[in-house]
């Protein structure tokens, strides 16, 4: 059997074997927190099955219809289906349930409250400048204050500059990242993967290079005190992500949408380099869950079926490290 197929069977196997826990003793599942889901509730018409750590991704010709994401299209086990029309929200909050999972969700204010409101227990909102707005429109510094000091919201995220073609350090958003600072509000910063062929179709001004996690280095300068949470870990920048981690202490990563969007031995590789490399600490789980209900109890299959993490380390990348950087409880 070739390597890719005993890869992909092993990883139907973790996910089976989390899944029967999970069913089985659901009441005794550890907490998790997950740093990284979106407040959706949309009918998707069109969303195919996904595969989960897709082993490749496609060419495409500009003379011909592309895909707008450029994953492969192939039969593949597990697929992961997305929920009936108007049961998103109701689908993903009944699996954190099931999984005993608290998470932060990201979203305009409105679609935040409306699954903060479902679940007071499970879900730590956020929100950000640029949420349920065109592309380079920003929510005023005055409104966004009142959000975190007066309506409850904890992060400030997804702070989604990639898109524009901007780094993070530009002087033109520095004065929201001065609020954070100043009300002491964490900031969650996409930085890295954006989906294949994302700048050809979809996202005109997406650019590779302003996911560099380098890029936070004047920001971080600036505003010494903040709470920087890089989201996706800055795939696939790898030593750039590290040395960002070394200079700065309070600098943390999460591993969503990396999770599974990638061949799941590039993914291991990858969370395992941060883990070797001293920063087993800061790094957080996530899943980046939008469409597909299942895949938050398959992202954390692969965390939990990790043979390079020691059972210490699977749970503070579960839990502790995020309890940590978001200043909740102490060890679970």
């Amino acid at each position: 059997m070739r390597i890719k197929n005993l890869l992909c069977c092993a990883a139907l196997v973790s996910f089976s074997c989390w899944m029967c826990r999970a069913q089985n003793v659901e009441s005794n599942l550890p907490p998790v927190l997950d740093v990284h889901v979106h407040a959706m509730d949309a009918d998707f018409p069109g969303i195919a099955p996904m595969c989960p750590n897709t082993s490749k991704f496609t060419a495409s010709d500009p003379k011909t219809k592309e895909e707008p994401f450029g994953w492969v299209k192939e039969q593949c086990t597990p697929e992961l289906y997305p929920s009936a029309p108007g049961q998103y929200m109701k689908d993903v909050l009944a699996e954190m349930e099931r999984l005993n999972v608290t998470a932060v969700v990201f979203g305009d204010p409105k679609s935040v409250q409306r699954w903060k409101d479902a679940a007071p227990a499970r879900v730590i909102p956020g929100t950000s400048f640029s949420n349920g707005l065109t592309p380079g429109q920003r929510v005023p510094l005055d409104e966004l204050r009142k959000h975190f000091t007066q309506e409850g919201f904890k992060v400030m995220g997804e702070i989604g500059l990639q898109y524009d073609g901007i780094s993070p350090s530009d002087p033109s958003v520095d004065s929201y990242f001065a609020l954070a600072e100043e009300l002491d509000i964490p900031v969650a910063i996409h930085m890295g993967t954006g989906g294949s062929g994302r700048a050809n179709i979809s996202e005109p001004k997406f650019r590779g290079s302003m996911g560099d996690p380098l890029l936070l280095e004047g920001l971080l300068a600036r505003h010494p005190k903040l709470r920087v949470q890089v989201m996706h870990a800055g795939y696939p920048m790898i030593d750039n992500m590290l040395t960002l981690l070394q200079a700065n202490s309070h600098v943390y990563v999460d591993v969503a949408g990396l999770i599974w969007s990638y061949p799941i031995k590039e993914v291991n590789r990858y969370i395992e380099r941060l883990v070797d490399a001293g920063f087993e600490d800061r790094v957080m789980f996530g899943t980046d869950q939008l469409i597909w209900p299942k895949l938050m109890a398959y992202s954390i299959s692969i965390i939990q079926n990790a043979d390079y993490l020691t059972p210490q380390q699977k749970r503070d990348i579960l839990y502790n490290n995020a309890a940590r950087f978001l200043r909740l409880e102490t060890k679970k």
